[in-house]
């Protein structure tokens, strides 16, 4: 029924006022106008890749917008069942408390086209040393068509060896040092990808990189309307956001709370 709601709200997209398509720099309108029909054959479109089912891996401390940014993008693709799924079924709470149910197991899913990891704090380091879940990821990805992860959840796909030789991003604390430790090449992006392996900067990035995938799978128009429907286009009201961008002195006092935090929960 929401895949049914969406297909149908995009359709009702298609067919108002012809749109004008912003530039990737946001600066000017295209002067090329879409016609409906060019709209709908990019929603009836089949995808480049077929994509039948997405599982968000959640534990206990995940960051919010790790995994409710990506699942709110990537639940727009038509026909394909995103969830989330969890080392055991029932409560997961995020690192902000908010509660989740969640219905599906590791032990039920055996197979994925698309596995996406989030991040955390004290979370991401316990997850990264359950074994029961570094094996169970190690199996998924050996038949996923994309192993994605935003924040530290690099950190985990790291544990399980599927960072190696690879160029990936991960958040910014200590983003170099975690993933040259996993034997892999750190890229200073929103997003990177590596062949089927997709890794994203910490939490919003999650948002950009998701968008990245559904532009590969159902093309430009297609995330042009996912993208207008989430009305996704950031202008924060202050500089900052990234170590670039912010003083010096803020990032050295978060990179300490980091580092408290997470050498207390050793």
């Amino acid at each position: 029924m929401k895949h049914l709601t969406i297909l149908l709200f995009l359709f009702i997209l298609s067919c108002q006022e012809n749109t004008k398509v912003k530039t990737d720099k946001n600066e000017a309108i295209d002067e090329k106008i879409l016609t409906d029909e060019e709209i709908g054959q990019a929603i009836l479109t089949e995808e480049k890749v077929k994509i039948n089912s997405i599982g968000i891996l959640v534990y206990d401390g995940f960051f919010d917008l790790d995994a409710f940014g990506p699942h709110s993008v990537l639940s727009s693709i038509v026909g394909t069942d995103v969830f989330f799924v969890a080392e055991k079924k029932g409560s997961v709470k995020t690192s902000s408390g908010i509660e989740i149910s969640v219905t599906k197991s590791i032990e039920e899913v055996d197979k994925l086209d698309i596995l996406l990891i989030p991040g955390g704090t004290v979370g991401t380091v316990r997850a990264s040393k359950n074994q029961n879940l570094i094996n169970w990821i190690k199996k998924i990805d050996q038949t996923t068509k994309y192993t994605t992860s935003v924040c530290t959840g690099a950190w985990i796909l790291g544990e399980a060896g599927l960072l190696e030789n690879k160029k990936a991003t991960t958040n910014w604390y200590r983003a170099k040092e975690k993933i040259e430790s996993y034997n892999a090449e750190f890229v200073q992006e929103r997003y990177v990808q590596d062949g089927k392996l997709w890794t994203s900067a910490g939490v919003s990035a999650g948002i950009d990189m998701s968008l990245a995938l559904v532009n590969e799978i159902k093309g430009e128009t297609y995330a042009k309307l996912v993208m207008l429907n989430l009305e996704y286009d950031p202008k924060p009201p202050l500089k900052g956001g990234s170590v670039e961008n912010t003083n010096k002195g803020l990032v050295n006092h978060m990179s300490g709370m980091y580092d408290q935090i997470l050498d207390t929960n050793k």
